[in-house]
């Protein structure tokens, strides 16, 4: 089997923190593309419209690792062109991403509500990963796994390119212990602690994940710490890491978390409600609270504990 070619490095620096977007050319057995203006132009058209890429090729705004493309060259399958995106406005998440612990390998961010972890979707300069790239000046910061938008608290960011393989693969492989807090109404008929076992499925477009009959790939133990009122603290271990599966799972037990827009799921006749980008009054009542590993590098153990707070069981308190 005839191995590919190593990428060559990004000809285009970081702007904003953001690595520019890397297209590899496709193979082209039929001969549809004679340039690599045509094929950009039928690979973006619907993104973005014909006209606009081809203002971004007289722009010079395509570069390959021989410089700028001017869009006429060859098609040559297996090409490598880069581009920044255009970034549209986006609302400032008004809240600061805290640093737990930095050093020559790692970065252990407290992130806030509301704040994606990396670049996805219409989440783009906005994120934990831009804002930590610029604010400590670290170009190659790279997650070492990723925190729902919604949910706050501890993530981890690699500092060194050798070492992202190394801290990766601890939460592919489940050798990270993960601690979640979480504030849901008290249910006395609810015994717990309790582990539950389902299996998740996450449909791509849809936002919610749900529950589907089959063997189970999502485990979490769920166990109650205090009760003020009507309000339950929960301790949240999950052993797997599904989408959302906290929150479904919560919501499964019947003490959906509070303030989560999604679970319990809406009926199909019932539209969801459309999301105020710039409303942060009502955070989901989840925090990833600790993290716990043993360092794949120099094996020491490492604990690490989110220095957050969940706003309701606050109040509650007062």
């Amino acid at each position: 089997m005839r191995r590919r070619s190593p990428i060559p490095p990004a000809p285009l620096p970081q702007r904003d923190g953001i690595d520019p977007v890397r297209v590899r050319l496709p193979a082209d057995p039929e001969g549809v593309w004679g340039t690599v203006g045509d094929h950009l132009v039928g690979r973006f058209r619907e993104a973005v419209g014909a006209g606009r890429v081809e203002a971004m090729l007289r722009a010079g705004r395509f570069v390959g690792v021989e410089g700028v493309l001017s869009g006429g060259e060859p098609y040559t399958a297996g090409r490598y062109v880069w581009f920044h995106r255009d970034f549209v406005p986006e609302v400032a998440v008004p809240f600061a991403v805290g640093i737990v612990y930095r050093d020559e390998r790692i970065v252990v961010a407290d992130k806030p509500h509301f704040l994606a972890t990396t670049p996805r979707g219409r989440h783009v300069t906005e994120t934990a990963l831009a804002r930590l790239r610029r604010g400590l000046g670290l170009p190659a910061l790279q997650p070492a796994h990723r925190l729902d938008r919604l949910t706050a608290g501890l993530a981890l960011f690699v500092v060194r390119p050798e070492d992202r393989g190394a801290y990766q693969g601890l939460f592919a492989e489940r050798r990270v212990r993960k601690e979640y807090e979480a504030v849901a109404p008290f249910d006395e008929g609810v015994a717990l602690p309790v582990t539950v076992r389902s299996r998740i499925v996450k449909e791509r477009g849809v936002l919610a994940a749900r529950e589907v009959a089959g063997e189970a790939n999502a485990e979490s133990r769920i166990e109650l710490v205090e009760r003020r009122g009507g309000l339950g603290r929960y301790r949240l271990l999950p052993a797997t890491g599904r989408t959302h599966q906290l929150r479904v799972h919560m919501d499964r037990l019947g003490v959906p978390i509070v303030n989560d827009p999604l679970y319990p799921v809406r009926p199909a006749s019932e539209p969801e409600p459309e999301p105020d980008p710039a409303d942060f009054s009502a955070p989901l009542q989840l925090l990833a609270k600790r993290l716990e590993f043993r360092d794949p590098v120099d094996g020491r153990v490492r604990r690490f504990e989110s220095g957050l707070r969940l706003s309701v069981w606050e109040d509650a308190a007062r």
